[in-house]
């Protein structure tokens, strides 16, 4: 499989839905049935479970997603690097992010790297921290930002920019008049928090340790829209990055109260595989995002106007 084919695979593997893959790839289902029965067929092995209309990667198919992931990157690669021999001006960057730097940060960084970047096509992709920590690892994306920087091993980082953490309550909570609060005094709150895997999963597992509490997660969201308006409902608390700019469901929503905590703040930073030679439509990316992080000191410019007005 090369090419054409490995992207329908992948793509497949990753919806686990016949249609909508078909959709996606622009081709009828029953093609892409076909195509999927030609394969098993060569491998002597059926790839995915079926139940009804829904299908599911099983063993073997998780086996062969992995390695058919691996080399879609290496030819992608491939074909990058020949185009930014024969036109240096032209070039790639595939770049991964956390959700919630998708309304400010990233924007932000795209807008100010295109202005002087001639004809580079940045293409981009979400998920949570481990995941697009995996996909820079494996050659799938050039870049990412991230938080907190992650732990495994191989992966080049620049910081670039700090945010403080705040406790977003509802409005009748008993600690919506504070000034400030301390993760040892919500032991006995719910709590809604991302799903391990997620970088503020993380840096919420690590202050409730450092707390001594075990908290009791009533609810996981994907996206800190979502965790906002569950705490708005009165659905629990969460432990929530003051966002530059904030969300308009923070104003309206939910009450947000400085942590007093030490460590209760998340570094940013970009990330890329320390092993792979990057082109230079990438190199250039990088160059432009450190130089952005020092013209903003390294912070969020949202730490200045702390604490917010409701």
């Amino acid at each position: 499989m090369l090419g054409e084919d490995l992207r329908w695979f992948t793509t497949l593997a990753e919806l686990e839905r016949m249609s909508a893959a078909a959709e996606r790839l622009h081709i009828a289902q029953p093609t892409l049935s076909r195509m999927l029965a030609r394969l098993e067929r060569k491998l002597g092995a059926e790839l995915f479970d079926r139940k009804g209309k829904r299908i599911a990667l099983n063993e073997f198919g998780r086996v062969y997603y992995e390695h058919a992931r691996r080399a879609q990157a290496e030819l992608d690669a491939a074909g990058q690097a020949v185009a930014d021999l024969a036109n240096p001006a032209r070039g790639v960057v595939r770049l991964s992010f956390l959700h919630s730097f998708g309304g400010w940060l990233v924007p932000q960084l795209i807008a100010g790297f295109r202005r002087n970047a001639g004809r580079v096509t940045v293409t981009l992709r979400q998920g949570g921290a481990e995941k697009i920590t995996g996909h820079v690892l494996d050659g799938a994306s050039d870049l990412a930002v991230v938080s907190p920087r992650p732990t495994a091993p191989g992966v080049g980082w620049r910081a670039l920019l700090r945010q403080p953490l705040v406790l977003a309550v509802p409005a009748e909570h008993r600690l919506a008049g504070r000034r400030q609060v301390r993760m040892a005094e919500l032991s006995g709150d719910e709590f809604v928090s991302m799903p391990p895997g997620f970088g503020m999963r993380r840096i919420f597992d690590e202050l409730c340790a450092a707390a001594d509490i075990r908290p009791h997660v009533a609810f996981e969201a994907t996206d800190l829209v979502t965790s906002t308006g569950l705490v708005a409902a009165g659905l629990g608390v969460a432990v929530l990055p003051l966002q530059d700019p904030a969300p308009a469901t923070a104003r309206s929503g939910p009450v947000l109260v400085p942590l007093a905590d030490d460590g209760a703040s998340r570094e940013v930073g970009l990330i890329w595989s320390a092993a792979a030679a990057p082109s230079d439509a990438v190199k250039r990316f990088r160059d432009f995002a450190e130089d952005w992080s020092d013209r903003h000191g390294g912070i969020s410019s949202t730490r200045r106007e702390w604490p917010p007005h409701r």
